[in-house]
């Protein structure tokens, strides 16, 4: 192997953890993986990792040295992928990192026909609602909704998400179904902890008005917020993306659609400046864009009358 292929090896040693699932990725041993960690080390004249029984830890020296190993590994993919784009079809590992409501509502059942369109791609899917570095951790494309902060990458808008009030029928049956925004005070509410979710926004005359609502569950988690509420526990105001098929199968009810304020929020795709360059990036957006950029999640807006 070259210094190309020791700087993949230490990389990938990093990025798994240990010398064995590195091994298994690379088709080597373990024993020939920390051989040439070895290498590497001998030739940089530096020892990169402190190696124990259960696990290996970056040294200084070698925390700086695998910030620039990841850069040039991955310049060295981009520049495979630009000789590969006139072999033919798009392949390698793409590594997909998206949040949580997104990732497991809708881009998780939309990967099997990515799979089958590109054959040769693998994915190396991560769902996180942490906001991950996209070049520290080796990241192609995110997926990401609301705010997203600036940095060295570019962010391509796929659709709009919107929060929704709902609830379950059985919930509905039992307790009477809201005509007006202050109807919600005489029901019970699952709220997602966080500044202002127990705040909801309706439009009027005057603006936006806001609604206190009375919380009788709260939750740090939107998923248990939808569980509850398809089980008949109250009403809920979520994403879109998360009870689109509720809603569009009737599990859940939408609710006050005339004067709710929908608080429309991007979704984007994001990427480091030029990864789009690697074929098997520029096709995943191009899905992305096909699959997802007229929210198929979307009830149909029922028309509003005058307020």
């Amino acid at each position: 192997m070259d210094a190309t292929s020791d700087l993949r090896v230490f990389v990938r040693v990093m990025d798994r953890g240990n010398f064995s699932q590195a091994a298994k990725d690379l088709g080597l041993t373990p024993s020939a993986v920390s051989k040439l960690v070895s290498r590497l080390e001998d030739r940089l004249g530096v020892r990169l990792l402190e190696r124990s029984t259960r696990r290996l830890a970056l040294t200084p020296e070698g925390e700086t040295f695998l910030v620039r190993a990841r850069r040039i590994v991955a310049d060295i993919e981009e520049a495979e992928a630009e000789v590969a784009r006139v072999r033919g079809a798009p392949r390698g590992k793409l590594r997909i990192n998206s949040g949580t409501a997104f990732g497991l509502h809708q881009l998780t059942l939309a990967l099997p026909d990515f799979l089958a369109r590109y054959p040769e791609i693998d994915i190396e899917l991560s769902i996180t609602d942490r906001l991950v570095d996209l070049i520290e951790e080796q990241t192609d494309i995110a997926v990401r909704s609301g705010h997203i902060p600036e940095g060295p990458f570019v962010q391509r808008k796929l659709a709009d998400l919107q929060r929704v009030i709902c609830a379950a029928p059985s919930y509905l049956k039992q307790r009477g179904t809201p005509q007006t925004a202050a109807d919600l005070q005489a029901h019970d509410c699952i709220v997602v902890a966080g500044p202002g979710l127990s705040r909801w926004p309706f439009k009027t005359r005057a603006g936006i008005d806001v609604v206190s609502v009375r919380p009788r569950v709260i939750t740090d988690n939107a998923e248990a917020a939808l569980r509850m509420a398809l089980e008949g526990g109250g009403i809920v105001r979520l994403s879109d993306v998360i009870v689109g098929d509720p809603l569009q199968t009737g599990k859940l009810v939408p609710l006050l659609t005339a004067t709710h304020h929908v608080e429309p929020f991007p979704l984007a795709a994001i990427y480091p400046t030029g990864r789009n360059r690697l074929p098997r990036v520029a096709v995943f957006i191009e899905f992305l864009r096909e699959r997802f950029g007229h929210a198929p999640w979307r009830v149909p807006e029922i028309p509003a009358p005058p307020v």
